[in-house]
């Protein structure tokens, strides 16, 4: 069991870089070819557009997973079918109306919107929300069923799909609106594919539907508080890009397009790249959550600790990776990316963000899994008013750099309180001298990486400082690690190991 584990870990981890990594260069692309103006305006529609999904849908696909572990837990296969036709049900009642409202509504809804040429944009998009909404629930079936080659071929694909079809509409375009337009049109086309190939896999796998009425209840009532949590986060983003060029227009006399324009290098360019980390913490928690359902429903207690524990170090481990490279890289990669000086200022300073936000994103999932739902919620509202009351007090004072402070504390407070809900569900837990460890690691990699990209930056141009630096920080920090007995070879080998 835990060599099918560790392989279907790195099969998902595998696909989910190849997807990352194709929407990242698309990004560059559609940055080169768009302008900030035009990433700002597409970056708005997705923003407004991700409220209403995660309305939908957002608590559904985990729940989904969680019932169907639960059934099979206790060999229930029409209990499974049941869940996954609840999941469907439960969108479509919430999807269908949405969209028909805003449709119809959309002079109505414009305030919505901090430029109002996002509004003929974001209509092209609502088709898309029942769509990727039904598509999100066969997602969990498959989790549930542990399905994780075709989920993983299939969110490869749809990248693929709105990568080129977003290539080809936006080429040679050079007003930005029309380049967001289009752009947005590739993604739409991209959710039509999902759809239509995750539904065709399900019933040609033996999936069925079934009669939902004793799994409506249970699901609605565990995917109510992680879509409440998802939902306003998806609405504090959206407030954010309403508040945030705003601000910079009262605050500090921008132009609209200014600042929309700022808004775009800080939320379009820089903060993705902080989220690099997250197809891994992703790849890991969809296989390890199923597996820690099942044993928390059969309370395996010793089986959930294991889980537990192996989970939060593999988060902090890939943070501790990930944060050197960016702290010393992130200006030469954000003039080479997006010929951008601000981006890569933004990347350096935030880049130690990306170690709450992983244990966060972790330890989310983790108690998600155990039925904590409503207790992440309650931790979610709290880091997010410390966020928002950095952006609206202290951006005449810091700028931009509000937001980044206002990230971190959110993130942090989130990951303290997590941290400490999981000792006293997983007594006998450890992590705590892994994470003081990790933190030391971290800080002279840090220091290592910007002496050498300081030696290097005088002779070479951006792309060999990367080229050269990456790699050498990284096997610093994996060296560091090595040498603190903090990792082993041992899952690698289980990779190639005998079932």
């Amino acid at each position: 069991m835990k060599n099918n584990i560790y392989k279907s870990a790195a099969m998902v981890t595998g696909f989910s870089i190849a997807e990352k990594t194709l929407g990242f260069f698309y990004r560059i692309l559609l940055t080169r070819i768009i302008g900030a103006e035009g990433i700002g305006i597409y970056q708005i529609c997705l923003t407004v557009f991700a409220v209403f999904l995660t309305v939908a849908s957002s608590g559904v696909p985990v729940t989904v997973s969680r019932l169907m572990a639960k059934s099979g837990a206790k060999g229930d296969l029409r209990g499974k079918h049941s869940a996954v036709t609840a999941g469907i049900l439960s969108t479509l009642f919430v999807t269908i109306p949405i969209a028909l409202v805003l449709f119809f509504g959309k002079d109505v809804f414009g305030f919505l919107f901090s430029d109002k040429r996002c509004i003929p944009i974001f209509v092209i998009l609502l088709p898309g929300l029942i769509l990727t909404s039904v598509y999100a629930v066969i997602r969990g079936s498959f989790w549930g069923n542990k399905q994780f080659l075709p989920y993983s071929i299939i969110e490869l694909l749809e990248e693929a799909v709105m990568v080129i079809a977003g290539t080809f509409l936006i080429w040679g375009i050079a007003d930005p609106v029309v380049g967001a337009r289009n752009a947005i049109i590739a993604v739409l086309i991209s959710y039509v594919f999902s759809f239509i190939v995750s539904l065709f896999w399900y019933f040609k796998k033996g999936g069925k539907l079934a009669n939902p009425k004793k799994q409506l209840m249970p699901l609605i009532s565990s995917a109510a508080p992680v879509t409440a949590m998802r939902t306003s986060t998806s609405v504090i983003n959206s407030a954010v890009a309403v508040i945030f060029p705003a601000l910079f227009i009262k605050v500090c006399g921008m132009s609209g397009s200014e600042a929309i324009g700022l808004f775009g290098v800080a939320v379009g360019m820089a903060i993705p790249m902080l989220y690099i980390p997250s197809s891994l913490i992703g790849s890991i928690a969809v296989v390890v959550a199923p597996e820690l359902s099942e044993n928390y429903y059969k309370k395996n207690k010793n089986r959930v600790r294991y889980d537990v524990e192996k989970t939060v170090r593999a988060a902090i481990f890939i943070a501790t990776l990930v944060v050197p490279i960016l702290f010393a890289l992130g200006k030469p990669m954000s003039i080479f990316l997006y010929d951008s000086e601000l981006c890569g200022e933004i990347v350096e300073i935030s880049s130690f963000i990306i170690f709450p936000l992983c244990i966060t994103m972790m330890t989310n999932t983790v108690l998600n899994s155990m039925n904590c739902e409503k207790r992440t919620l309650l931790y979610f509202f709290i880091s997010a008013a410390a966020m928002l009351l950095c952006l609206c007090f202290l951006t005449r004072y810091m700028g931009v750099y509000a937001y980044i402070l206002g990230l971190a504390l959110s993130y942090i407070i989130c990951a303290a309180l997590n941290l400490r809900l999981l000792i006293k569900k997983c007594s006998g837990i450890k992590y705590s001298k892994y994470t003081l460890q990790s933190v030391a690691v971290i800080g002279l990699a840090c220091l290592f990486g910007k002496l050498l990209n300081g030696i290097l930056a005088r002779y070479l141009s951006v792309f060999p400082q990367i080229l050269i630096c990456a790699p050498l920080i990284l096997a610093f920090t994996a060296g560091a690690l090595y040498c603190l007995e903090m990792f082993s070879a041992h899952p690698i080998k289980k990779l190639f190991a005998k079932d």
